[in-house]
């Protein structure tokens, strides 16, 4: 049996969480856009892993859009108390599925009231300032107009937490003068290390650092010698990314997405991975390959 707890826990403000959850973006269609091919197995899914002891779940209404939120709260609603849901806002979809800013203040309100009715919530637990920057890169540029938005939100009590994606160091720090934030999500993994420092940071802070793309931006070099070593030890690639995340750092926490159960069951199993010293210095080189 599964168990997730293994993965040691972390606090969002006042969440406590495993530090393996599930990132709820696959749930929609193909390109994150539409329906589900089979919105049932989706529900499935999403049952199957609050049942394996997840408790902090990463969604968007920008997901579908809508669609995404709305199966969450098909499946999952009313919420158990231990089920932290972090939504992020910031952006909208076009007619043929692009991605569009959507950071005037006026936007930013209407997305948090979007994942309110989509979740079928009061209060948002968490939620996200995602910068557009672009796209999957972090830009220069003050948040402050975007995140006072939000901070008066969190005022109202609307939402509980407020953290920031997608964020360059002087983004963190202007965020952080302007109310407190409990997590980072910007694109980490074992060979993409930019924000090295700013983990350690935040570590110090006590402030979550969840990274995406876990295997995004690996050379077919680093692929083959990743591949290699979870062969060596008996599992899979994403499992043993996923596992070195773990190690990394214990203010680290991970949300992988799947529509499969099966990658569900191993993403999850990787809570039970430990790399011995000899692993980890063979995966700190993968990381230093670029050819």
């Amino acid at each position: 049996m599964i168990d997730v707890s293994r993965s040691g826990q972390w606090t969002l403000g006042d969440r406590t969480v495993h530090r393996i959850g599930y990132g709820a973006m696959q749930l929609a269609g193909p390109g994150v856009f539409g329906p589900p091919k089979d919105r049932a197995a989706a529900v499935a899914l999403l049952r199957e892993a609050v049942e394996a002891g997840v408790n902090h779940i990463d969604t968007s209404d920008f997901y579908g859009p809508h669609i995404t939120n709305e199966i969450i709260r098909e499946a999952l609603a009313p919420y158990p108390d231990s089920l932290t849901i972090v939504t992020k806002v910031g952006a909208l979809r076009g007619r043929e599925g692009e991605w569009l800013p959507a950071m005037k203040p006026a936007q930013l309100v209407a997305s948090v009231h979007d994942n309110l009715r989509n979740l079928g919530v009061d209060v948002l637990d968490v939620v996200n300032l995602r910068m557009m920057g672009d796209v999957h890169a972090p830009k220069e540029g003050s948040i402050e107009r975007e995140f006072t938005a939000l901070a008066e939100l969190q005022q109202q009590g609307l939402i509980r937490h407020l953290g920031i994606s997608n964020a360059t160091l002087t983004q963190v720090h202007e965020a952080r003068r302007m109310a407190p934030i409990v997590c980072v999500q910007n694109h980490y993994n074992l060979v993409h290390r930019v924000d090295d420092a700013l983990i350690d940071e935040l570590n110090a802070l006590q402030i979550a650092y969840v990274p995406f793309f876990p295997l995004g931006g690996f050379s077919p070099l680093q692929s083959d010698r990743l591949a290699a070593v979870a062969k060596h030890l008996d599992e899979t690639p994403m499992q043993v990314a996923l596992a070195w995340l773990l190690q990394r750092s214990p203010n680290i926490l991970l949300i992988p997405g799947t529509s499969s159960v099966a990658h569900l069951r191993q993403n999850l199993e990787a809570a039970t991975v430990e790399l011995p010293t000899e692993v980890l210095e063979d995966l700190e080189a993968i990381g230093k390959t670029t050819a």
